[in-house]
């Protein structure tokens, strides 16, 4: 039964809110604008900060509901993180949309809180103080989910927890490799402002 966890995480993470959001409020497709990353932040750029806000909600809730729902059942924390993994992957490679999905990043903040809140809310405090200090959305993602492991070790001590937590990173880490090198080169464009 166990099993069924990450399975549901990854189903449910495979639906892309920003696809389901931009076509019911008759927008233009977010993989055919802007990044072409079907996430909010383009749909920011696609539609204005309604859809924005709706598919930052129903990205964080794909992530945080299966894992809730292991949690609340208590399964083994080695099947919470992998429900949480699952979760993410479903949304980086949606078995519903051809396996081109978004970076991770709100579906992965979801999962999170939905293992443990208190470090939920250290991952997003690290997000704004990056992001307050720096104005990069993506390096404010980068550092806070770089910090996962470390945060779920001082608070689990689940090793299980932990791994899935660093496997998580890596995977949003390798999504951002775009966004890394224009953070290198100077040209990453800071919060606020219009580009990729």
């Amino acid at each position: 039964m166990q099993l069924l966890f990450p399975l549901l995480g990854y189903l449910i993470g495979s639906i892309s809110t920003a696809i389901i959001v931009c076509k019911l409020m008759r927008l233009e497709d977010p993989r055919t604008q802007g990044s072409g990353n079907p996430g909010a932040t383009n749909v920011l750029r696609v539609g204005g900060k309604v859809p924005a806000a709706i598919t930052l909600i129903g990205d964080a809730a794909k992530g945080f509901v299966p894992v809730f729902a292991a949690q609340a059942l208590a399964i083994d924390p080695l099947y919470v993180g992998l429900t949480a993994l699952a979760a993410v992957l479903g949304h980086l490679f949606p078995v519903f949309f051809q396996f081109k999905g978004g970076k991770g990043v709100a579906t992965g903040f979801g999962a999170i809180f939905g293992i443990y809140w208190l470090v939920g809310l250290l991952t997003v405090a690290s997000w704004l103080a990056v992001s307050l200090a720096f104005r990069y959305s993506s390096l404010a993602a980068l550092v806070s989910l770089a910090l996962l492991p470390l945060y779920l070790w001082i608070t689990t001590r689940s090793m299980a927890l932990v791994v899935c937590g660093l496997a998580i990173a890596v995977l949003v880490f390798w999504r951002h490799k775009a966004n890394i090198s224009r953070l290198i080169k100077g040209t990453e464009p800071k919060i606020g402002a219009t580009g990729k």
